[in-house]
């Protein structure tokens, strides 16, 4: 399967997906529930509820038991798009205006909120009407909710890290994002799973294990394009992330690799909101040259190995593939 075959199935599953939660997420007042599905309707790769219908494939469920928790997945993650846009005061997602700049900061905390609790609100009444038993639901709940708690805690430790003066270390930095992001990856697959009839506890340990070294390795290959990417393709500005200030794994590693000269150059430009696009443009081609994108692929292979690993008991199928490929896709992306 090529990376072009996997992006038309992801898309696939993504228009399903779009349609299940725009036929089913709506109230009053209009203006609240224009401003939560903002970002739903302006794109987005629906990687986390891709691997929620892919994991439940794996273990003979269909598209349809496990469209109430990939949707349940994908609220979450809106809401935590919502809300970091907030905090991190970002003008621009997917190409159009942040949630609070175009709705302003009052109704983007709620819609963000509105995102939270029909979650919930939809594992809870489509996870039923599907077919799927209340204890099974039971567990979906609490697991979402533990998801929920660590992306809290993730996003916490990373507010903690920027406002450090050092660098935290590739452990803790690995440790906050396994919570910041991974913990979504993680639950995708654990919910899959248990929209599945023929799961076990073992299956949920290994999907389990999957989603979470996904996770790690996607965002992984997220910092790598902040600071490496090709900006026809991504639509930001490369090396952004060091006018903004954000400790990533590959500034990090830059700063360990440079020479002093270098090192002292990208000191000056780390967090300056001055700094000129041409001085940016001269650092990112310093930290291309030291070959950080390889160094930090490399990382991202490995923990892309251990979730193949847990993978190895199922016999070969097309959700197997299509979640080795989806895997595959994401350590190799330039997007």
């Amino acid at each position: 399967m090529s990376s072009e075959d996997i992006k038309n199935e992801i898309n696939f599953i993504a228009s399903k997906l779009n349609q299940f939660i725009l036929d089913n997420i709506s109230g009053e007042p209009f203006g609240l529930y224009t401003a939560s599905l903002h970002y739903i309707k302006s794109g987005g790769k629906r990687l986390r509820p891709f691997m929620t219908i892919k994991s439940s494939e794996l273990l003979n469920g269909t598209l349809q038991s496990a469209l109430p928790a990939a949707a349940s997945v994908e609220l979450i993650h809106n809401f935590t798009l919502v809300h970091d846009d907030i905090m991190d005061n970002d003008n621009i997602r997917h190409n159009v205006a942040s949630v609070h700049r175009q709705f302003g900061i009052p109704l983007a905390i709620l819609a963000g909120d509105v995102l939270f609790s029909k979650a919930f609100q939809v594992i809870s009444i489509y996870g039923k009407k599907v077919g799927i038993d209340e204890s099974v639901l039971l567990r979906m709940v609490e697991l979402l909710s533990t998801s929920c708690t660590d992306v809290c805690e993730g996003q916490a430790m990373d507010i903690q890290m920027a406002q450090d003066d050092e660098f935290s270390s590739t452990d803790s930095y690995i440790k906050m994002i396994e919570k910041k992001t991974a913990a979504l990856f993680r639950v995708s697959c654990e919910l899959g799973t248990l929209s599945s009839p023929d799961f076990t506890e073992k299956d949920l340990e290994n999907m389990s294990g999957y989603g979470e070294k996904i996770g790690i390795a996607f965002q992984l290959i997220d910092d790598l394009i902040g600071i490496h990417g090709d900006s026809k393709i991504t639509g930001k500005f490369v090396g952004n992330d060091i006018r903004e200030g954000k400790k990533t794994l590959p500034i990090l590693l830059a700063f360990q690799h440079l020479n002093s000269t270098d090192g002292d150059s990208l000191k000056q430009l780390f967090g300056s909101k001055h700094a000129k696009d041409s001085e940016i443009a001269g650092m990112v081609r310093k930290i291309a040259e030291i070959r950080v994108d390889k160094e930090v692929r490399d990382i991202a292979n490995r923990f892309a190995e251990e979730a193949f690993n847990a993978l190895k008991s199922y016999d070969r199928s097309p959700a197997l593939i299509s979640l080795e490929n989806s895997a595959e896709y994401i350590v190799e992306r330039s997007l």
